[in-house]
């Protein structure tokens, strides 16, 4: 049996957000460079985070560029490259960065880059439509146990990648055959979604920011998510803990930048997002989509990947995706 992911503690306890600031960080622009496509959990942190960032008045001014392929590699190879004309430039990114430079999808990793910060932890969420057979996750698993191939699971990233661990770890977690599991890779959250509702797909496992405001418009059913306990901007959704499996995972999302930024430029990057922590601005933004605090500052963001990369790869290993 699949020992309980650790990863929450890991990631809400790494850090404690520092109260207040000496003075004003103030950034005249921020470009954010996005590794997918519109509609995922990259595009959305990345354009919640602008948006948090203009309101307060913290910038001046924000641009966003998507730029989906190879699993993400595509925006690193980008960033790297272009990296003397990119000192505005903000890469969002996540638990992802990690699992695809194990699984080999692009050769390069964390520590090509400037780590500057994580801001955010996103709890998976496995979701059908809203007029899906499916009502509780045990139905879920009675068809899994019937015929594996019954039960198609779309995910907006290659397999082996996150939503694919998410929901191979639940099945895990059941006693059952993770790696029997019918997973649908799509490129991007937004076409992960488009792949459910049109009926491609009976269920879709992503992160809750992205499936929260459709529940609540009810487009989407959620049917659990991998929190310790029920989150407080979602609480009529059940945890797959208090239904008896121990799946508990959040993916970090963090920023960036180009490699030989310097000590000052990612400092200041940092300073910049811890100060969008204290305005109203950023917790419209956060509760909005169900995302929990996670700051881990410039300081110790280096340490914590590699952390990340010995947890993940340690699991990896367990459900069968790495030797």
């Amino acid at each position: 049996m699949l020992a309980k992911i650790k990863l929450v503690k890991t990631l809400i306890g790494a850090a404690v957000l520092a109260a207040g600031l000496s003075g004003t960080v103030h950034a005249e622009e921020v470009h954010f460079l996005i590794p997918g496509g519109a509609g995922g959990g990259w595009d959305g942190t990345a354009r919640g985070t602008g948006e948090a960032l203009m309101k307060s008045g913290i910038i001046d001014k924000v641009s966003y560029q998507n730029m989906s392929g190879g699993g993400g590699g595509k925006a690193i190879a980008h960033l790297i490259e272009t990296a003397k004309t990119q000192e505005h430039t903000l890469m969002v990114n996540s638990t992802p960065i990690v699992v695809r430079s194990l699984t080999g999808v692009f050769p390069q990793s964390f520590r090509d880059l400037t780590p500057i910060a994580a801001t955010i932890a996103d709890y998976g969420a496995l979701i059908v439509r809203a007029d899906s057979k499916y009502t509780h996750w045990n139905q879920v698993i009675a068809d899994f146990k019937d015929n594996p191939n019954k039960v198609k699971v779309a995910g907006g990233s290659a397999r082996g990648s996150l939503d694919h661990l998410v929901a191979a770890a639940a099945i895990k977690n059941e006693g059952l055959d993770p790696l029997r599991l019918r997973y649908v890779a799509y490129d991007a959250g937004g076409k992960a979604m488009a792949g459910l509702l049109s009926g491609e797909t009976a269920l879709l496992s992503t992160g809750l920011g992205e499936a929260l405001e459709m529940a609540k418009n009810d487009q989407i059913r959620i049917l659990a998510i991998t929190a310790e306990k029920r989150v407080k901007d979602a609480p009529e959704v059940p945890t797959l803990k208090e239904m008896g499996n121990d799946t508990v995972f959040a993916n970090w999302r963090g920023f960036f930048a180009a490699p030989g930024t310097s000590k000052a430029q990612a400092e200041k990057f940092s300073d910049m997002l811890k100060e969008m922590y204290t305005t109203p601005e950023w917790e419209t933004v956060r509760s909005r989509n169900g995302w929990v605090n996670n700051f881990v500052p410039y300081g110790q963001f280096f340490g914590f990947l590699e952390q990340q990369e010995k947890t993940v790869g340690s699991l990896m290993k367990e459900l069968g995706f790495l030797k």
